[in-house]
């Protein structure tokens, strides 16, 4: 990977993330105000919603939006994107008479009656998450990053707005979090498609064609054949916990878990996600100019180093941070977090690099992982709920993810040429610098000084550790100066 390919990797990188930066700040800004409006059933069932359209919204494409990237020609990438935006109406038009006739049926049987309102949104948000999903890819391959960064930063604004303005006017319920959610989908993917057009609108209406629309989804079959089940396994297995917590216990045990998925999701979003939309173009062009190992193995090291600290905080101290933050009756769902800490973290390192499942074309070990994934997770709830503990179902349901995780990422590294002993040393590297920190919570914990002085040590020791990250580790410090990720 040369110096400029790499600087560009960084700087696009960061364009991401500026944009990522802002929408989590207004959102960790705001979730303490909203933790105290709306109670943890509110979280519960906008936590239903979003499992049902995440799921839905894995199959919106067929994967289809996933091979975009991939073809040499722009005008095969543009009729991609057009049979990308076919499918989503296809889809979308198969959920109406569900959500429509069956919707209270649905409601019932997740054992969330209140939510069955709610449901008839289900179809406008699948419609408008599928085409941004397309316009997202189509962004990523002409490398307008700055354009997501928009289109993060009021979705943000309008969903927040929207939620803080039900909260404070005492509509403090699911539907209000639902609706907030739908809306700010709506603006972000208004947003992206408006640029998109005014600047590739001549393109896009002189190559897309119905023949070229025929020949490229043959030449990519195995993305909705193959891709797309094996995507839809794993949103199944990522809801699974949501549905089975609200359908065993009650909506409240699934708002807990809601909000502790939200704050694994923040350096998720923030930074994982930021890298995983430029790494899955970086990908593509490295895998034939041979330095994807160079480019995987890099990401690999910069994931493990940024992402540690905050999972490993919540691993610590998940009750603490919890209830000084978001309040003392979020408590519960620190403790789910603390439980589900290590998990995340392996997650967090492996979910950009699964990009590779559509770089390397190698659909079928992803179909294997994700049911895989499937069954273990499903086993482990299912275990737990019949113990009566939703305790026992997330301990069971992290271990399986631990294990299904880490040899996920291990052999995709394989498949791209990184060895284990490289894997092995950037791990033991970075918790060796971090023991300090450890060390000083854990006796800090043991000694049970107060949760407010817990947190405050925590931020002081977070910032201390990527001050010192950020000044003494090369690759981080280009990442963050936009200058190279190249060693």
């Amino acid at each position: 990977m040369s110096h400029s390919q790499s600087t560009a990797f960084a700087s696009d990188v960061l364009k991401i993330v500026s944009g990522t930066t802002i929408a989590q700040i207004i959102v960790m800004l705001s979730s303490p105000i909203l933790t105290r409006l709306y109670g943890p059933e509110a979280f519960g069932i906008l936590g239903i919603f979003s499992s049902i359209t995440t799921i839905i919204g894995v199959i919106a494409c067929l994967s289809l939006n996933y091979a975009i990237l991939l073809p040499k020609e722009d005008e095969d990438a543009v009729n991609l994107l057009g049979m990308s935006f076919i499918v989503v109406a296809i889809v979308t038009s198969l959920t109406l008479p569900i959500v429509y006739f069956g919707g209270d049926l649905i409601a019932g049987l997740l054992g969330a009656p209140e939510l069955g309102p709610s449901l008839i949104l289900v179809p406008p948000f699948v419609f408008v998450s599928g085409l941004f999903l397309a316009l997202n890819s189509w962004n990523s391959r002409t490398k307008h990053f700055g354009r997501l960064a928009v289109a993060q930063v009021t979705q943000s604004f309008a969903s927040t707005g929207i939620r803080l303005g039900s909260g404070f006017s005492g509509y403090t319920t699911g539907g209000s979090l639902i609706g907030a959610q739908v809306v700010g989908s709506l603006v972000s993917t208004g947003i992206l498609g408006g640029q998109i057009w005014r600047d590739d609108h001549v393109l896009l209406r002189r190559s897309i064609s119905w023949k070229g629309m025929l020949e490229v989804l043959n030449r990519y079959r195995k993305f909705p054949l193959i891709d797309s089940g094996s995507r839809f396994l794993n949103a199944v297995s990522w809801q699974l916990p949501v549905f089975l917590l609200a359908a065993f216990f009650s909506p409240e045990i699934a708002g807990f878990y809601t909000l502790g998925f939200m704050v694994f999701q923040m350096p998720m979003s923030l930074i994982g996600s930021s890298i995983a939309k430029v790494f899955l173009q970086r990908a593509s062009v490295a895998r034939f100019d041979g330095t994807l190992s160079i480019l995987v193995e890099n990401v690999f090291r910069v994931l493990v180093i940024v992402g540690v600290f905050p999972f490993l905080a919540i691993t610590l101290l998940g009750p603490e941070l919890f209830s000084v933050i978001f309040g003392e009756v979020w408590a519960e769902a620190g403790l789910y977090s603390q439980i589900l800490g290590l998990w995340a973290f392996v997650w967090f390192l492996a979910s950009p690099i699964s990009a590779l499942y559509a770089v390397l074309e190698k659909q079928e070990f992803g179909l294997q992982v994700h049911a895989m994934n499937f069954v273990t997770r499903l086993v482990s709830l299912i275990i737990g709920a019949l113990m009566g503990s939703p305790i026992i179902a997330l301990l069971l349901f992290a271990g399986s993810g631990l294990f299904v995780y880490g040899y996920l990422t291990l052999k995709l590294m394989f498949y791209s040429g990184v060895k284990l002993v490289q894997v092995k040393k950037h791990l033991f590297r970075c918790f060796k610098l971090l023991s300090p920190f450890v060390i000083t919570l854990i006796v800090l914990k043991i000694l049970e000084v107060e949760s407010i002085l817990l947190v405050i040590t925590a931020c002081i020791l977070g910032l201390v550790y990527y001050i010192h990250i950020v000044r003494t580790d090369s690759q981080v410090k280009s990442l963050i100066a936009g200058l190279t990720l190249h060693k």
